[in-house]
């Protein structure tokens, strides 16, 4: 993993202004997923490598569905990234996590059922672990970050992806509600189980933007709630990242750094060149 970390950020496109980032670089990707959502912005900040990647597109034109989540977390890899925070907004499932907050979930329900998955397959079987989806080290420090510069912050929760591009029903989400469920999203899954099979650390900065629609007395979720609600956020969390990155440091010898080590179960003999090929940025380590 090397001396210094290089943290990636997904998210809007807005996130990227930073005064402090130097030696701008854009970076047009292609990988054997195909293209990533948009270009990849990179930089420096602090001294420490950082790169940007718009989730939905410059613009916001694909759906959580047609994200290439695979091309994404791949390109992400490529460039060296270690550690991935992802910037997105929720839909609050409990009274006490408000519209404003932040949640940093530490577990996922996938509720999808439209998308791939795995970068495995084809002739090679992989089963990673993912008990804890989260990085425990990276979201801790970035729910310390969170807090730093004055935002309200809850440390832990569940967070159901479900398929969208629809917002839920009441009978669904007063069902998520009877499970347990905390927040409610669209794009968490399969992202953070990607960045496990890449060995990247993952944490989620979930902004709670609406009470989804089962709060009888609340705005109910809308396009417009949602984006009101992010623009007025944008400044906290561009604050916060940076706090992050400042304090970031390298721990090459965090477990989500080696989470492949014992999940190939294929025999060596049987993996084809083209799979050690196609997944060499993954594989290149155990094979």
């Amino acid at each position: 993993m090397g001396n210094q970390p290089h943290l990636g950020i997904i998210g809007g496109s807005g996130l990227y202004n930073f005064s402090a980032i130097q030696e701008i670089k854009t970076i047009e990707m292609e990988t054997p997923f195909g293209k990533p959502s948009s270009p990849i912005i990179s930089g420096l900040i602090a001294g420490k490598k950082v790169s940007f990647l718009a989730r939905h597109g410059i613009g916001h034109f694909i759906t959580p569905s047609e994200v290439n989540y695979r091309a994404n977390i791949y390109a992400l890899k490529a460039l060296g990234v270690t550690e991935i925070v992802s910037v997105s907004a929720c839909g609050s499932l409990r009274e006490d996590f408000s519209p404003s907050d932040i949640v940093i979930p530490n577990q996922i329900f996938d509720f999808t059922h439209k998308r791939e998955r795995s970068f495995f397959g084809e002739g090679l079987a992989v089963h990673i672990g993912v008990a804890d989806p989260f990085c425990n080290r990276l979201s801790t420090s970035l729910s310390k970050a969170v807090k730093d510069v004055g935002g309200k912050v809850h440390i832990g929760g569940t967070y159901i992806t479900i398929e969208g591009p629809r917002f839920s029903t009441k009978a669904e989400s007063n069902l998520y509600r009877s499970w347990g469920i905390s927040i409610i999203g669209m794009t968490a899954s399969p992202e953070a189980f990607l960045a496990r099979e890449a060995e990247i650390c993952y944490a989620t900065m979930a902004h709670v933007t609406d009470y989804d629609v089962w709060h009888t007395s609340q705005e109910t979720v809308s396009v417009d709630l949602v984006v009101r609600t992010l623009h007025q956020n944008t400044l906290l969390a561009q604050n916060a990242l940076l706090r992050l990155i400042e304090g970031l440091e390298a721990d090459p010898d965090c477990p989500c750094h080696h989470s492949l080590k014992d999940a190939i179960i294929t025999d060596r003999e049987r993996i084809s060149p083209e799979s050690r090929h196609k997944l060499d940025i993954l594989l290149k380590k155990y094979l």
